[in-house]
């Protein structure tokens, strides 16, 4: 382990205690970050309308912002793994500032595209190190503040089509303006916590280091097979999850004649149980085990698809509430499954992880928009309902707790 690593993956003294403020603090940045994300999708109803487009468009806005945060999140993990940047949270965010103000004036496809892509910029940046920051403020409680991370980034994205129903609908695309007020707030506060990472890091340089404790690594050929198995249940989350953070408005316009309206706040009622129900899987998967959260997060979710295209406006409603709840936990328990997989890579997998998870949303988008304009909308939700039973491959995932288990030094 070279140097640098070391940085990033302090042993539990160098760690001694959770920082909470910072934990905090870094929630409260990607609630802000996640709310002006999901302003995109909140949005199409309305940009459909007043540009024009069909669906394979309107996938194709969510794949353009999907495939630049997924093809740069990893590149900014391994590169900040071996020369971490503090202030790039906030310079990200900055790049993201960018992007709204120019959606708020854009006046032409190619224009939201472009648009979309800066924002997509910003979050390939806040990704990689707002995870590696809360990993360095766990104080060894992983699970814990990976979830505390992610309830903020999924409490924001429930609140983006709200503030869509209220702000932009109601008074058209300009408006997406007074989002911008949600960066400038995030940049200030991540502009505090790059001077914390930054004296972390200085102080971490100069503490001695305890030797840690490792369990005996994996061989490299179960670490690849059981990484495969990740990639295909972030496929199985989130191709799944983007049929509804995408498309779901537009199903309950064509299936049950509601409002554009109406539509966003149901879609931010399923936003909502998904962050209601993230923080969860963390302290779950340190207390049980990663593993067993995984597999109730993706597999235990699949008997609510299958009913979901089969039942009217109000069990639609409800059984999104439990979908959400369910599957939420799912991101943090694989996050930090990998990072203990793969350690001393804490950007890099986490870069990766976010980048998948961006990417298979944003090829999701774009395959199920072609989808439904070939077919129905209807049908694509009926498709979508059996990408969970993928949840089944977690049973050839090893044991990482097991073994750690297995290793400890028994009492003389």
């Amino acid at each position: 382990m070279n140097k640098d690593e070391n940085l990033i993956s302090p042993p539990r003294d160098a760690a001694e205690k959770t920082v909470m403020p910072v934990l905090l603090a870094i929630s409260f940045s990607h609630l802000l970050n996640d709310t002006i994300q999901s302003l995109i999708p909140a949005i199409y109803p309305v940009v459909k309308e007043s540009f024009h487009l069909d669906f394979t468009q309107i996938g194709m806005i969510t794949f353009t912002f999907q495939l630049v945060a997924s093809l740069l999140q990893p590149v900014v993990g391994f590169y900040t793994d071996h020369k971490p940047k503090p202030y790039s949270l906030a310079a990200g965010m900055f790049i993201t500032l960018i992007g709204l103000v120019l959606l708020s004036f854009a006046d032409r496809f190619s224009f939201l595209l472009v648009s979309v892509g800066l924002v997509g910029l910003g979050s390939a940046i806040f990704h990689p190190e707002s995870s590696r920051v809360a990993y360095l403020a766990s104080g060894g409680r992983h699970g814990f503040a990976q979830s505390l991370f992610q309830v903020g980034g999924n409490a924001g994205s429930s609140f983006g089509p709200l503030l869509a129903a209220l702000l932009v609908t109601r008074n058209g695309q300009s408006h997406i303006l007074w989002f911008s007020v949600l960066a400038l707030m995030a940049i200030m506060v991540l502009f505090k916590i790059g001077g914390w990472y930054k004296n972390h890091l200085v102080q971490l340089k100069n503490k001695p280091r305890a030797q840690p404790h490792h369990r005996k690594p994996l061989p490299r050929k179960t670490v690849l097979f059981s990484l495969g198995i990740l990639v295909a249940l972030i496929f199985s989350k989130y191709f799944y999850l983007v049929s509804l953070s995408s498309y779901y408005t537009f199903y309950l316009i064509a299936k049950f004649h509601v409002s554009i309206m109406a539509s966003q706040i149901y879609l931010f009622i399923f936003l909502f149980s998904i962050a209601a129900g993230t923080f969860a899987g963390g302290p779950l998967g340190d207390h049980f085990g990663r593993k067993y959260v995984i597999w109730v997060s993706i597999l235990g979710v699949a008997p609510f698809t299958l009913l979901l295209p089969h039942a009217n406006l109000f069990w639609t409603v409800a059984l999104t509430i439990f979908i959400g709840l369910i599957l939420a936990s799912a991101f943090s328990a694989i996050l930090v499954y990998a990072q203990e997989l793969v350690p001393g890579k804490v950007g890099m997998i986490a870069g990766l992880f976010f980048g998948l998870a961006f990417g298979m949303a944003g090829i999701g988008a774009a395959v199920l928009g072609k989808l439904a304009d070939h077919t129905s909308i209807i049908f694509v939700f009926k498709v979508c309902a059996f990408l969970p039973l993928i949840g089944l491959l977690t049973g050839f995932l090893p044991n990482l707790e097991g073994r750690r288990k297995k290793r400890a030094p028994q009492p003389k």
